[in-house]
């Protein structure tokens, strides 16, 4: 009692290639936004620092950056920084953890006395892991 065909026509079978097109995109793009930031993370003052061979880098979990510069202006990171509010502000960055270690960034054509001014100040702020960072010989 059959009133037509029995007959199926074949279904499509499913895709079993991955698109790659939308991957590639987003890949690309991850590029690109690497390439633009990726310069501006390293510093941007331009310091000569003192050549030595036995430099390590420090394996501290917490640091600041304090800079001084050729003509002794202060940088704590990035940002200037007045002479008479460096206790202040490295006492409020070091507040979390007195652990905090400073890496000092000082030009070589800076005077020692400067340096050791520095250092006082840091000291003061109660923080007593100071690291001078330096680079390696050309």
């Amino acid at each position: 009692m059959a009133f037509g065909r029995l007959e199926r026509s074949p279904a499509s079978q499913p895709m079993s290639d991955i698109n790659m097109t939308p991957l590639i995109d987003v890949m690309l793009v991850l590029l690109v936004i690497f390439m633009v930031t990726a310069p501006l993370m390293t510093s941007s003052l331009k310091l000569e620092l003192p050549q030595t061979e036995g430099g390590q880098p420090s394996d501290a979990p917490t640091f600041i950056t304090l800079a001084i510069d050729a003509e002794g202006r202060l940088f704590l990171g990035d940002q200037p920084l007045a002479a008479a509010d460096l206790v202040q502000r490295v006492r409020e960055a070091a507040r979390g953890n007195a652990a905090t270690e400073v890496q000092l960034r000082a030009d070589s054509r800076v005077p020692y006395g400067r340096v050791a001014e520095l250092i006082a100040g840091v000291q003061q702020a109660g923080l007593s892991r100071i690291g001078f960072v330096t680079e390696a010989p050309r």
